[in-house]
């Protein structure tokens, strides 16, 4: 049985990150994320609103990324998968949860302070092993590889 566990989410934190460490040393940061529609009823005219309020996890550095440059009511827009988290609380009753797992983080808006616009983006999977194109060595950005571009060559 082939399946897919993908969720592509755009939100607001709803509460401050907290960040936690492993006693291998890897960070783990639980985070609220709210997503909210807005929409007209059909029978009173009036707009109307739902939120949907979601848990949010983020391991290793971007979890340090999450509790450094993002606080309660920043935009984020993050890639991940569905986690079910099931425990028994001390009293004996069965509880079950479902959390996102970060794969992609995009941070979305300006900085703490104000200070210019713009995003960052981050991924789960280190650098080393993803699928990055390879550079130009020396020699080809020095002409020894492919030919340069000139004027002439551009359409416009």
């Amino acid at each position: 049985m082939a399946s897919y566990n993908r969720v592509i989410l755009m939100g607001n934190l709803t509460r401050d990150p907290e960040m936690k460490y492993l006693p291998s040393g890897t960070a783990v940061t639980n985070f609220g994320l709210a997503m909210s529609e807005k929409y007209t009823d059909r029978e009173s005219g009036d707009l109307k609103e739902t939120v949907c309020f979601v848990d949010v996890e983020a391991w290793g550095r971007q979890g340090e990324i999450v509790n450094e440059y993002l606080s309660k009511g920043s935009p984020v827009f993050i890639e991940g998968s569905l986690k079910f988290d099931s425990w028994e609380t001390p009293e004996g009753e069965k509880r079950n949860k479902l959390k996102v797992r970060v794969f992609r983080l995009q941070l979305i808006g300006g900085r703490r302070d104000g200070d210019e616009m713009g995003g960052g983006y981050t991924d789960a999977i280190p650098a080393e092993q993803s699928q990055a194109q390879p550079e130009q060595t020396q020699d080809q950005s020095a002409g020894g590889g492919s030919p340069s571009t000139t004027d002439d060559d551009i359409p416009f």
